[in-house]
């Protein structure tokens, strides 16, 4: 029984490699490869029975892929959006799953309202990943990326509420007056919930300098939030994200740079694992899906499937053309409304990729939802033809609309580097006048720190700590200061609101890289 887990567990590995290797070289999003890999795993002897259960994936997959998007969410910036986000996330999450569930329900009318409903919850949120890397590749206006960022993020939280419900309404009638109430609590439970969990693991991990221990408590947070919220009836994908909201905007604040580093290096790695086996687990899936709509024909199938597709689309691009304007007459001041013309929100209704979330929520359907594969087989649709179609069409849809390849970030960047320098030079001075560092060591810090705001993207000479001083503890505490120094600049720029939460982690990272590199060398 072991020895076969291992060997799927060694098979879905290798295709994961495989997909990666050929969505780089194809040029594709990895989710068609993997799929299809899957479905060709699922021929081999033992393959096809290798089906994780519902339960695994919604108490497994869902709380780290939520925490790791929620730690990850730029704080100011998403404040500062916090009606066009809401807009979209709410509003539009909701309208389609509506949508969805009156579609299906129509189109094959033995599928229930809840069963349906639960289809519309599954691919009512959009996936982060697919629309964000590809305009921050090409450079496209940062309110765009932060918005649908921002969108990703509650609208998972919105869309798994809804799915919840609808899961609870298949095991008793639930009356519009009883949903409304039981929304409210488990929606206020959950934050509620989530923002003690938050607190006391901030608490927690400000006693932890170990390195370890901190992605071992970074690990089980998630769960922590999530399970104990379920267990109560409350929204435990809510709790989830309150909780690494609430952790990820004092990221800087709780962690030793070598531990950013080892954590976000880990995280980067299991958010991977994590999303690309959702999608060979579906291809290994798909042949059990098959075989459980082969009562329904070919032609309902594409039907059906063509029916979802467009309430999908078609109703985000109304949404972001027509209904998404009105929100700047709602009270109060949004003046980022006047930023968003009809080309950024052309761009917004097209980037409506559905994901990995998405297919979690898919296979995460009990066993005993019925039509359940007939809901599995519609959301791997949505997946696959809004990630081929549309993740792979944006790229030039942002070049014709003269929305990519923007110098913005990139000058935003240079000038964060200037500011950092320019922050490490004058704590350089204040030691060397108070006398705290001889003229000697100032010397050689400042000729650095002046090359590298001469070409901005320098980085400092390896060779320096080796020019044969013998006060090496004092040069590592020198180092420690003007890191500090820099970092707390970096802090002041984006609380000014001067750079973004990208270009703040961004710099951070390498001076946490330096800091790796100088306490681990020879001296």
């Amino acid at each position: 029984m072991i020895e076969g887990q291992l060997i799927v567990g060694v098979v879905i590995a290798v295709i994961m490699l495989l997909g990666r290797g050929l969505a780089r070289r194809l040029g594709i999003p990895q989710a068609i490869p993997l799929v299809l890999l899957g479905v060709a795993a699922s021929l081999l002897p033992g393959m096809s029975k290798a089906v994780v259960p519902p339960e695994v994936i919604l108490n497994l997959y869902l709380p780290l892929l939520v925490y790791r998007a929620a730690f990850l969410t730029a704080p100011r910036e998403t404040k500062e959006d916090v009606v066009p986000i809401s807009v979209m996330a709410f509003g539009l999450t909701c309208v389609t799953a509506l949508a969805v569930m009156v579609a299906v329900h129509l189109a094959v009318p033995q599928v229930g309202w809840a069963v349906a409903l639960a289809l519309g919850a599954a691919v009512s949120p959009t996936d982060p990943v697919s629309g964000t890397s590809i305009m921050q590749r090409l450079g496209a206006p940062r309110r765009l990326v932060t918005i649908l960022e921002g969108e990703s993020l509650v609208n998972d939280a919105v869309a798994l509420t809804l799915f919840g419900l609808a899961l609870s309404a298949l095991k008793e009638p639930v009356t519009p007056a009883g949903g409304a109430l039981l929304m409210l609590r488990v929606v206020a439970g959950g934050v509620l919930y989530g923002l003690v969990v938050g607190w006391a693991v901030a608490r927690l991990r400000l006693w932890i300098k170990d390195g370890g221990a901190q992605i071992v408590v970074s690990l089980i947070t998630p769960f922590v939030a999530y399970l104990p919220a379920e267990h109560f009836g409350l929204s435990g994908v809510l709790a989830t994200i309150t909780t690494g909201f609430y952790l990820g905007m004092r990221a800087h604040g709780l962690l030793q740079p070598a531990s950013r580093l080892t954590g976000n290096a880990f995280w980067d790695v299991l958010v991977f694992l994590l999303e690309s086996s959702l999608f060979v687990l579906l291809g290994l899936e798909i042949r059990q899906v098959i075989a459980g709509v082969s009562n329904y024909s070919a032609g309902s199938l594409a039907g059906t499937a063509l029916i979802v597709l467009a309430v999908i689309v078609l109703l985000r691009l109304l949404w972001t053309m027509v209904v998404f304007p009105l929100a700047k007459w709602l009270p109060g001041r949004h003046l980022s409304f006047d930023r968003i013309g009809r080309p950024q929100r052309l761009v917004m209704g097209w980037a409506g990729m559905r994901g990995a979330i998405t297919l979690a929520v898919a296979l995460s359907m009990p066993l005993t939802v019925p039509n359940r594969p007939l809901l599995i087989f519609l959301a791997a649709v949505v997946v696959l033809v809004t990630l081929l179609g549309q993740a792979t069409t944006l790229a030039p849809l942002l070049r014709r609309l003269g929305l990519g390849e923007s110098r913005k970030s990139v000058v935003e960047e240079a000038r964060a580097r200037e500011a950092t320098m320019e922050a490490a030079l004058a704590r350089l001075d204040r030691l060397s006048s108070d006398g705290q560092v001889d003229d000697h060591m100032a010397d050689v810090f400042r000729q650095l720190l002046e090359l590298r705001l001469d070409r901005v993207r320098a980085i400092l000479d390896d060779d320096v700590d080796d020019d044969g001083q013998s006060g090496q503890s004092e040069t590592r505490w020198l180092r420690k200061q003007l890191a500090h120094a820099q970092r707390e600049k970096l802090d002041e720029l984006y609380s000014k609101g001067r750079i973004s939460a990208g270009t703040q982690r961004h710099l951070i990272h390498e001076l946490d890289l330096e800091d790796r590199r100088r306490t681990s060398g020879p001296h």
